[in-house]
């Protein structure tokens, strides 16, 4: 993860913002219906193994109730080191958004050793033409969070976002919060993420559970936002360091939980430790 500079902060504090108003809405039971899970060989290679819906749900991996959306990974299995990964979910839209905001409001996101969550926007299809937005990630409870851009060539902030720079590293902002990510996450009872992606620039948002600074459209779930209102995100990407028509397409909404594959011992015989390994999700809502 890389740090852009103060001037394109600065440039993209003062983009013109927009009104939406609310496109798509998942609370509980509907993200079973508007995302799809995916039984997928990892992209990153993690130590993990993702089973479909059929089986999140048998085994208790992705279950809802009311405003609760649960996905987690196993706990209680110790693996084979020649077989497959511990099992956990990863779930993608069934729709994609060009120019959109999103907000998650998240109660808990997974923590533990070896534990790399991710909440993110790509077309899986056309990666990485299409470029990939990753809003949440990390791995082993190492706060604070960044939010990074992967694209092809011809993109420049203080480090180039081409997939193929730097081991697909992307160029990033990292959060200033400490508990924007991890135990200290959890611990203060989660918050919300929000992405506004335009023609002309991508904005991340992070509010802690209990902030002052929460837009009541935000914590309310408003039928309509304006995010001229929202004060500075703590990431900016502009058009004068990244050509976002071309290098960004429609795009789905990716949640998942896999592990990393240098702590492949450590997952394997230690199935407690990803007891708190989990995605708690009240709400997902999309606005254009």
């Amino acid at each position: 993860m890389f740090a852009l500079s103060f001037m394109t902060l600065a440039a993209a504090s003062v983009a013109r913002a927009a009104t939406y108003s609310i496109s798509d809405t998942f609370v509980g039971s509907s993200f079973l219906n508007g995302f799809t899970h995916e039984a997928i060989a990892d992209p990153t290679h993690g130590r993990v193994n993702y089973v479909d819906q059929s089986t999140a749900q048998r085994l208790n991996l992705t279950y809802a109730s009311g405003n609760t959306f649960i996905m987690r990974s196993d706990y209680t299995t110790t693996l084979n080191p020649s077989g497959a990964g511990r099992n956990s979910v990863r779930i993608q839209s069934r729709k994609q958004w060009s120019t959109h905001v999103e907000i998650l409001d998240v109660r808990h996101m997974p923590q533990g050793c070896g534990s790399w969550p991710a909440y993110w926007t790509t077309n899986t299809n056309n990666w990485p033409a299409a470029g990939e937005i990753d809003i949440i990630e990390g791995v082993n409870d190492q706060a604070p969070n960044a939010a990074t851009l992967h694209t092809t060539a011809g993109t420049t902030t203080t480090t180039d976002c081409n997939w193929q720079v730097n081991g697909n590293a992307g160029c990033g902002v990292k959060n200033p919060l400490a508990n924007s990510y991890g135990p200290t996450f959890n611990s203060n009872g989660g918050g919300w993420y929000a992405m506004e992606r335009t023609s002309s620039y991508i904005k991340v948002w992070f509010w802690p559970r209990n902030s002052a600074t929460v837009p009541q459209q935000v914590r309310n779930g408003g039928s309509s936002i304006d995010t001229s209102t929202w004060g500075t995100p703590f990431a900016a990407f502009v058009n004068n360091s990244c050509d976002i028509n071309s290098h960004f397409g429609p795009e789905n909404i990716i949640i998942n939980l896999t592990f990393c594959g240098d702590w492949a011992d450590y997952v394997n015989y230690n199935p407690a430790a990803f007891k708190n390994a989990y995605w708690d999700i009240a709400a997902l809502r999309v606005y254009q």
